[in-house]
């Protein structure tokens, strides 16, 4: 991981590059200097229907979120790849949403078991039991109320051979992992539901798993949430490493979101594919506060924490969905209202 300052024409361009479990990623951002400004889980729902299939090996931990539930707003379901994936990527609706009154859980496919281990862990202590309890602190900033887990392990990077061993979340049977999630879905009586595009972002088989999930899931909730799909702004990216290299960047440093990902696919969708775009800077501050709570992932984490003030508002500024059968283009606008 290597982050650097460049300035030119009157702009801070910053130079990210990144790895999660052996891949790299760099990105370039070009932004106008500017001042910076802008678990526990909780409990199981009071109301809707419950239903808790024998043999679901889910967990609950109860105690915490700071939101209240009005009862009026839409419950909201999230589903993430594994600890720190909801950090990165949808914190800033999930703080919105808890705002609002809407009640909003986390659920975790894996328990994240091919991150970095950092040198802190205690005598005894797992990567598993830190990732869990960095989890629950994330959620805690975030103000979730209930962080629930599938209990499948991480599948790791494509090719690898954990992706065929026993308990990897992308070997397991589509019906038996969205029969888990459905039966959540059910216990929160939930409205919407959240994952993955259709291959997961940047293709690790874990996220393009939680696609496949996320809608076997739906379908056999007992009462079928409205589906939306977390996703990354391929056309804003390249703009940004256009941006970057305007400003003096040189070409083989710059980020090429067209280039091939873990699954050979360019990085997220093109503008003309999304559906939503969240202006969540309003949140940031509960953002990083999120990402905080996964110091422990160094390459990935750490490096977005490196950034400046306004490199991260540049880059965490705006979340974005697909939402499946809406109207062709890019609404920006809020996709989770009553």
């Amino acid at each position: 991981m290597a982050s650097r300052p460049v300035r030119a024409g009157g702009t801070v361009s910053w130079s990210i590059a990144s790895g999660r479990s052996g891949s790299t990623v760099s990105a370039w951002l070009t932004v106008s200097p500017c001042s910076p400004g802008a678990v526990v889980t909780g409990p199981g729902p009071t109301v809707g229907t419950r239903r808790r299939p024998a043999g679901l090996r889910t967990t609950g931990l109860r105690g915490v979120g700071t939101g209240r539930h009005n009862g009026r707003m839409p419950t909201i379901v999230f589903l993430h790849a594994h600890p720190d994936d909801e950090a990165s990527q949808t914190s800033g609706s999930m703080a919105r949403a808890v705002d609002e009154g809407h009640r909003v859980v986390v659920v975790f496919a894996t328990r994240g078991d091919h991150g970095e281990a950092p040198d802190d862990l205690a005598p005894g202590e797992t990567v598993v039991q830190r990732r869990r309890t960095e989890a629950e602190a994330s959620a805690a900033a975030i103000g979730l109320h209930r962080v629930a887990w599938l209990g499948y392990v991480d599948s790791g990077m494509t090719g690898w051979d954990q992706n065929s061993h026993e308990g990897a979340f992308t070997a397991a049977p589509l019906d038996e992992a969205a029969a888990r999630f459905a039966a959540l879905l059910d216990e929160e009586d939930a409205e919407i539901a959240v994952g993955y595009d259709w291959h997961g972002g940047y293709g690790h088989p874990d996220h393009v798993q939680v696609h496949r999930v996320l809608h076997r899931g739906a379908d056999l909730a007992a009462r079928r949430p409205r589906v939306l799909e977390s996703t990354m702004n391929r056309d804003a990216m390249r703009r940004f490493a256009d941006a970057a290299r305007a400003a003096g960047a040189a070409e083989e440093e710059g980020f090429d979101p067209d280039q091939p990902m873990d699954d050979g696919n360019p990085l997220g969708e093109p503008e003309s594919a999304i559906s939503w775009r969240v202006d969540v800077s309003p949140w940031l501050e509960r953002r990083r506060a999120a990402l905080e709570a996964h110091r422990s992932q160094t390459t990935d984490v750490g490096m977005m924490l490196s950034m400046p003030p306004e490199v991260f508002a540049a880059f965490f500024g705006h979340e974005h969905y697909i939402e499946p059968g809406a109207a062709p283009g890019m609404v920006d606008g809020w996709p989770f209202g009553a």
